[in-house]
């Protein structure tokens, strides 16, 4: 299988690099068919390179020696994964784990560092992307350390529904919700109860519809 240039075109590290460059990078690139629970790679272990979501969806988590999980973000199509690893060369700050089907490629740390020393497009996409993690990373921290679980989940419901709506995948269970959230699965629950008997959503199989959006906007404010 190979990757296709208009693939990484698409992404913003390399959407303004010519054909050439874009065929040189794909061509060097490995492919991986991941299956659901797949470790594509584990933290702590040597980085490989930047990795890339053609489709599908996986998860960055950091778990302790107990077993405790924290999931840090959500990888979807398009997206890219590792890029710290492409200027520290160090170890996987996080383990990497497949949520659904998936169709990853990774290009290897050699080749990407290649094209930053000769290309400043390359460098001025993974540099502006770069600072884009790194505003995420600030939030997380931020909501983790300072919000509670109301606020929390009021929060994420409306940054992740559309239409009033949040989609949930078949992967998002409330357990995997609760790793996202910082908390576990019998308190998410009870949050996600009284958020319903209060009227402000209701809960679905698959979906969550937001009913009452001022309320719940309400609720992601530092009391």
């Amino acid at each position: 299988m190979v990757l296709r240039p208009e693939v990484l075109a698409k992404l913003s590290f390399f959407n303004e690099l010519d054909y050439e460059t874009l065929d040189y990078l794909a061509r060097h690139s490995q492919h991986y068919d991941a299956i659901p629970e797949q470790v594509i790679f584990l933290q702590g272990e040597a980085s490989k390179g930047l990795y890339l979501v053609e489709s599908g969806w996986l998860k960055g988590s950091k778990i302790t020696e107990s077993g405790r999980e924290q999931v840090l973000r959500y990888f979807g199509p398009g997206e890219t994964i590792n890029e710290v690893s492409l200027f520290l060369d160090i170890a996987n700050p996080a383990t990497l784990i497949v949520l659904e089907a998936s169709s990853v490629w990774l290009i290897p740390r050699e080749t990407v560092l290649g094209l930053m020393e000769t290309n400043p497009k390359v460098m001025r996409g993974i540099t502006r992307n770069l600072a884009k993690r790194l505003l995420y990373v600030v939030n997380l921290v931020e909501d983790l350390s300072l919000l509670p679980l109301e606020a929390r989940l009021a929060k994420f419901l409306l940054e992740h529904a559309e239409d009033s709506i949040f989609e949930r995948r078949r992967w998002a269970t409330q357990a995997e919700l609760a790793a996202r959230l910082g908390t576990v699965p019998d308190v998410l629950h009870r949050v996600l109860r009284s958020f319903s008997e209060a009227g402000l959503i209701e809960v679905q199989r698959q979906q969550i519809f937001i009913l009452d959006k001022v309320a719940l906007q309400d609720k992601t404010k530092l009391s």
